[in-house]
């Protein structure tokens, strides 16, 4: 006689069972995800108060949606020259840290040489300090030397290269932690020269982490206002324009602005990002 044996019913796991291991697996994402909306709500709330048209001088109560604003963002007496001054200081700025700081980089990361360690402590100096000890450091400066600086543009300059170049080497010299010495061997070894070797070879392969580095400061230079307020003297950057005209009153013409660096922050870091993918493809393909 033969025995058949049921096989017992696969139980289905509960509504909370299915949840606990849903969270299990991505509590990390959700969380990650929560983080960045909370740190982009602010944004989001800048932004849509650009399309605002309130009733008086603040900005800060919803009334109306209109395109006026983006369509006059330079109504706002002084908001035009403040920008332009404050992309003209962060473009020279960010050119000449940049090429100061691949190099300080290049010396530091490459070569020996007396005083390497506290030229090593002295390039992190300014991102440790506070920009309230740093700017009242420059101020000094230049006050006890009224005959050769005299505050306003070239003092901005200046200063805004003293803190951005220390970022710029931190960042160039991560790239060259990892860089192939082979390649520019190799190409030295073929009969091209140091020159010939650092444009052709060197400098490429250094390009995005440049690009990486140029782009951090200048969003650090258009960004700065305590290290500008003290070495400004008659002149204004955006940072201090707002400060000074948010006593009297806020326009969402401030919003306008601010809502068009940061989308276009995000499309050039969006940008620099694609192409440091195509880069590191580009050379997993070449041939050995």
């Amino acid at each position: 006689m033969t025995t058949v044996t049921a096989t017992p019913a696969r139980v289905q796991p509960g509504l909370g069972n299915r949840v606990w291991v849903f969270a299990k697996r991505h509590a990390l994402t959700v969380y990650a995800l929560l983080a960045v909306g909370y740190l982009l709500l602010p944004i989001a709330v800048v932004i849509l108060f650009s399309f605002n048209k309130p009733a008086g001088r603040f900005n800060y109560v919803w009334e109306e949606f209109t395109f006026d604003n983006w369509l006059n963002w330079n109504a706002v007496l002084g908001i035009q020259d403040a920008i332009m001054l404050s992309i003209e200081v962060g473009l020279l700025a960010t050119v000449v840290a940049t090429a100061l700081g691949t190099l300080m980089a290049l010396a530091l990361v490459r070569h020996q040489f007396v005083g390497r360690g506290t030229t090593n402590l002295l390039v992190f100096l300014p991102m440790s300090t506070p920009e309230i000890v740093l700017g009242a450091s420059l101020l000094t400066l230049f006050l006890n030397t009224t005959a050769v600086f005299q505050l306003g543009f070239w003092t901005i300059f200046i200063a805004h290269v003293m803190f951005i170049v220390s970022f710029v080497v931190v960042t160039v010299k991560a790239r060259l932690v990892g860089f192939d010495r082979h390649l520019e061997e190799a190409a030295m070894d073929l009969g091209a020269n140091e020159l010939v070797t650092f444009r052709k070879v060197t400098l490429p392969l250094l390009a995005p982490a440049m690009l990486a580095a140029a782009l951090l400061g200048f969003a650090l230079s258009l960004d700065d206002f305590v290290i500008t307020y003290l070495n400004a003297g008659p002149e204004q950057t955006f940072p201090v324009f707002v400060w000074g005209i948010a006593r009297v009153s806020v326009p969402p013409q401030v919003n306008v602005i601010a809502s068009a660096i940061f989308l276009i922050a995000i499309a050039i870091a969006l940008g620099n990002a694609l192409w440091q993918i195509r880069v590191a493809r580009r050379q997993r393909r070449a041939p050995v």
